[in-house]
């Protein structure tokens, strides 16, 4: 079955140049020209989204947030593709949920690769979780690893993709230091540019929307993280 991916720009240009070549390379391609249709589109459940940033009705910031906050589009692998190149804008993209980030002018090839890895991280994730406990449980902390939810005492915690997964591996890997380095190759990829520090924002956002359960992520300073009782 091919995979389907959703591209999102105001430049009817570039969706004609995106769409013909991720065709060629045998996706299906849905597009859309502001973040109001991409929301819409993104219920169809693709497999990834290409973003835009500058777009009007709603630009692609908001987008990732609103995608997070719906179970069903939690999950969705983002690539943002945006004129802005600075190195600020870059952690921004990320730090708010985003897989991947390439600039305007965009090689084709490159956007190809980039696009097959996050969606084989995807797919590894996936694999994982089939292979692993589905539902992760600390007491009354609940992480379904299947449809991407967390709850706590039933209420249901909203977090962007990215900070899912790094809960997902620091639960798994209970009690065990995990450094800043393996959570941004586990969870991001060792082809993707991240710096340390975007580890740590996620951390926080983490720990602001756990509650009473934020310090069950414990800083271990000059190595990195680790889920545990606290004062055990």
């Amino acid at each position: 079955m091919k995979k389907k991916i959703l591209v999102v720009d105001d430049e009817k240009d570039i969706l004609e140049l995106l769409s013909y070549n991720l065709t060629k390379e045998g996706f299906e391609v849905i597009t859309a020209r502001n973040g109001i249709e991409a929301l819409e589109l993104a219920k169809k459940g693709p497999d990834l989204i290409i973003l835009d940033i500058m777009m009007p009705e709603m630009n692609g910031i908001e987008v990732i947030r609103e995608l997070a906050k719906d179970a069903k589009t939690a999950s969705i692998p983002i690539i943002l593709l945006t004129a802005k190149g600075s190195e600020t804008d870059e952690i921004v993209g990320l730090e708010i949920g985003a897989d991947d980030y390439i600039v305007k002018p965009v090689k084709i090839g490159k956007l190809i690769a980039r696009v097959n890895a996050c969606l084989r991280r995807k797919e590894i994730f996936e694999k994982s979780a089939i292979e692993k406990s589905n539902v992760l449980k600390y007491k009354e902390l609940e992480v379904d690893v299947d449809s991407y939810v967390v709850k706590i005492n039933d209420k249901r915690i909203n977090l962007a993709r990215k900070e899912f997964e790094t809960l997902v591996y620091l639960m798994r890997n209970k009690g065990k230091v995990m450094s800043r380095n393996s959570i941004l190759d586990t969870v991001w990829g060792e082809n993707v540019h991240v710096v340390d520090r975007t580890v740590d924002v996620h951390i926080r956002k983490i720990r602001e929307k756990l509650g009473k359960y934020a310090d069950c992520i414990e800083t271990v300073p000059g190595v990195g993280y680790r889920f545990t009782e606290p004062n055990e």
